[in-house]
């Protein structure tokens, strides 16, 4: 018997295979602590309930002895495995007693799940598949359905899912947020079957531009799918013909009309860095090199929205950190990496 098991998952949606591999946790610990990634994260069809819904939907479909011995510890996507390995063991270090013997729950699905394999001292306690059925099966289902057709769809999927998450997923159908997603899902669905055809999958080539002035930094707000109406810095891909200097002055410039001499530009220049990880957009494989300017004190340089920006303005550096769930894909990590807007973990 184990003091203490981790479940650590996304949950989105909680399945039936979730609620197993939690049993299996209860069945083999006094407490069980379940680490909610991708918490904090903006809605999108990847990630399209937020943290407090994933839990609800996991406790709910508990036993109140069952539900008094789980804790749920939220965790955000560091997009960098070591970060948040790290994160996870001191989250739990906060909640476990420093002496209990620890278990780690969990199944080897696929490359995803390399993650189990990076928690030393937790005993492993490697699960078969549990169900016919995935999150992505079911995120795909739901939200490829029409208005007339999602009963009928969750009806399909009623087997698979504890009753806590049909009723919040039918209940969820009925919000402005459920187009919204299939809007989405529908975009990066016939994005990437655009690409389906290619001889390997493709790479991407992105830029950005973390322009600070005045302590304050420059953010949009997204015109279209997708991630549309969320914050993010200026960007976007790299034309043929492009240096990444020149793409990233002119998505700046495209976006904000934010045009300043290229020579001011090199002198504000204080870093550039490459966002790498393999999951870090929804449109497939895409590596970013993000460029930080900082325009001290001098005067704000007018802007305006445009192209891919429906909205653009100065927001202060303080106020970033209570803004996390607004921002497109991991747009609040590349800031955080420039700006330190959150305590390392």
């Amino acid at each position: 018997m184990y003091d203490t098991i981790i479940y650590i998952g996304r949950f989105e949606p909680v399945h039936n295979g979730h609620m197993a591999l939690l049993q299996r946790a209860l069945d083999n610990a006094r407490s069980v602590i379940v680490v909610m990634g991708s918490a904090w994260q903006a809605r999108s069809p990847k990630n399209p309930f937020t943290c407090h819904e994933r839990a609800g939907m996991m406790l709910d479909a508990l036993t109140e002895a069952d539900r008094a011995r789980v804790q749920v510890l939220p965790m955000r996507d560091y997009y960098n495995e070591a970060v948040w390995v790290q994160a996870v063991r001191r989250g739990v270090a906060r909640i476990a007693p420093a002496d209990a013997r620890m278990g780690l729950v969990g199944h080897f699905k696929d490359a995803t799940s390399s993650y189990l394999s990076a928690f030393s001292g937790w005993e492993l306690i490697n699960v078969e598949r549990q169900g016919r059925i995935d999150a992505t099966a079911i995120r795909d289902a739901y939200f490829g359905a029409t208005p007339g057709t999602v009963g009928a769809r969750l009806n399909e999927l009623a087997s698979q899912m504890p009753k806590s998450t049909l009723g919040f997923l039918e209940r969820f159908a009925q919000t402005p947020l459920y187009p919204a997603l299939q809007e989405e899902w529908r975009m990066l669905r016939s994005y990437r079957q655009a690409w389906s055809t290619a001889p390997y999958p493709p790479v991407f080539v992105t830029v950005d531009a973390v322009l600070c002035c005045q302590n304050h930094v420059l953010l949009i707000r997204r015109a279209r799918a997708p991630g549309k109406g969320q914050r993010a810095v200026p960007g976007g891909f790299i034309e043929q013909r492009e240096t990444l200097w020149q793409s990233c002055l002119r998505e700046l410039a495209e976006e904000t009309h934010c045009k300043l001499p290229e020579a001011r530009m090199r002198a504000a220049l204080q870093s550039i860095a490459v966002f790498d990880h393999p999951d870090r957009s929804q449109r497939g494989r895409t590596i970013t090199h993000a460029h930080h300017f900082d325009l001290g004190n001098a005067p704000f340089p007018a802007v305006r929205a445009d192209d891919d920006a429906m909205q653009v303005e100065w927001v202060e550096v303080e106020k970033l950190a209570a803004m996390e769930e607004e921002f497109f894909e991991d747009h609040f990590h590349m800031l955080d990496h420039f700006l330190v807007l959150t305590t390392p973990p």
